[in-house]
């Protein structure tokens, strides 16, 4: 078989949409089928294309054994609705066209959490006359709401409609959480063509690790007690609740907040927390994907969290399974729903109120000061990994992909 994944993240970007269709295409790859991959040049989440890339019309590589082919698009950071939007609908342009150069393609998918993507392989679909499946990362333009980059409105009715079409001429959708499967059937999608994956993690690549010594080194965390923030500094992240925290408990000499990341947030976040002037508090930016296990390795726990506002409860963050990989206890402020759901049934953590800096700061004081339940965190979460693993997830999907390839013959 002979899928076609459109997808404007890919490595060697490293945030969550990248990393688990890489992780999943790997997989398929290993399985006999071939994946072609088209997306844009690599400049997430900074909007800056990355070293050794252009934003050319058209380029080929290959990436273990996955077809890569880049489009020039319009790029910018996070910033802004309007050129976010051109971002979108540049890739979705020009993905379109790049896809009548891939031959004999069997499926096409096409993943959110912007639905122009969705758009593109709806067209290619229409197109090519093979099945178009719907990967539902997000509910946008919901999330757009939610976090306040814009009020609701007509456009936002508007791009609503659009992704209703979406889902309904979709021959099957992939959601990543059991919540948006409900939210589509709620809204009058299909519940028999909505299929649930769940993110997770790469175990061969995150498992247990002594801290990596040239980092703590680096970063001055001898003897310290590194909560960890590891992945993007967005909007609807609300990470000043985090940095509230460190201010809480910044006469604490054993306690060090890491964030490690960036996003349209991370220059905000720093500000405050230089103005602040907190010592205990180190910011590593963006980091290669390559080195994500060790900067990992250097927290003593994660933090997970998102901003109070109901939408997120369907949300589950994929930095809590990578947490669970790398055997970390996880403290996870968001609003009750699944993800926090996974922390209680899986043990590996606690739950704290969403933009509670008050209540994250004591939950790192009883952390530290606790051994027994620290350590019964680590072996919970590194037990229950084994139920995330992408490994098993991906061959999931590809039963799902190979049905739907199945019934269009």
């Amino acid at each position: 078989m002979h899928i076609l994944f459109l997808t404007d993240n890919f490595p060697p970007e490293g945030n969550a949409p990248a990393s688990r269709t890489y992780e999943h295409a790997k997989e398929w790859i290993k399985s006999g089928h071939k994946v072609t991959v088209i997306t844009c040049a690599p400049n997430f989440p900074e909007g800056k294309v990355f070293k050794g890339y252009k934003n050319s019309w058209y380029t080929k590589e290959v990436i273990t054994g996955i077809e890569v082919r880049r489009v020039k698009t319009y790029i910018t950071s996070n910033e802004g609705f309007v050129k976010r939007i051109l971002d979108y609908q540049s890739f979705m342009f020009t993905s379109f066209i790049a896809s009548f150069f891939v031959k004999k393609i069997d499926v096409i998918v096409a993943t959110s959490p912007q639905f122009f993507t969705a758009c593109s392989g709806w067209a290619v679909s229409l197109f090519r006359r093979r099945p178009f499946v719907f990967e539902l990362r997000d509910i946008w333009p919901a999330s757009i709401t939610a976090v306040g980059a814009m009020k609701d409105s007509y456009l936002i009715k508007f791009l609503e409609k659009i992704e209703l079409f979406l889902y309904k001429r979709a021959s099957m959708i992939i959601s990543v959480t059991n919540s948006f499967k409900n939210e589509l059937i709620n809204r009058g999608v299909d519940g028999n063509k909505i299929k649930v994956v769940l993110n997770g993690v790469d175990l061969s690549q995150y498992e247990p690790l002594g801290k990596d010594q040239a980092f703590v080194e680096k970063y001055n965390l001898k003897g310290k007690f590194v909560a960890g923030y590891i992945g993007t500094h967005g909007m609807a992240h609300s990470l000043e609740t985090l940095v509230e925290a460190a201010e809480i408990l910044k006469d604490n000499q054993k306690v060090v907040f890491l964030f490690a990341g960036g996003g349209a947030a991370y220059e905000n976040i720093r500000v405050l927390a230089n103005a602040k002037n907190l010592d205990n508090v180190r910011f590593l930016g963006r980091v290669e994907k390559q080195i994500m296990p060790k900067i990992w390795s250097l927290c003593d726990i994660s933090i997970v969290h998102l901003k109070n506002t109901p939408l997120f409860r369907s949300v589950i963050p994929s930095k809590i399974f990578e947490s669970m990989g790398m055997g970390l206890p996880i403290l996870i402020g968001q609003p009750l729903g699944e993800a926090t759901d996974i922390i209680k049934m899986t043990q590996c953590g606690m739950v704290f109120e969403s933009e509670s800096s008050s209540e994250l700061a004591s939950n790192i004081t009883k952390l530290l000061n606790n051994n027994k339940m620290l350590n019964e965190f680590k072996t919970n979460s590194i037990n229950h990994s084994k139920n995330y693993d992408r490994k098993l997830l991906a061959k999931k999907m590809l039963d799902i992909l190979m049905n739907v390839s199945i019934m269009n013959e």
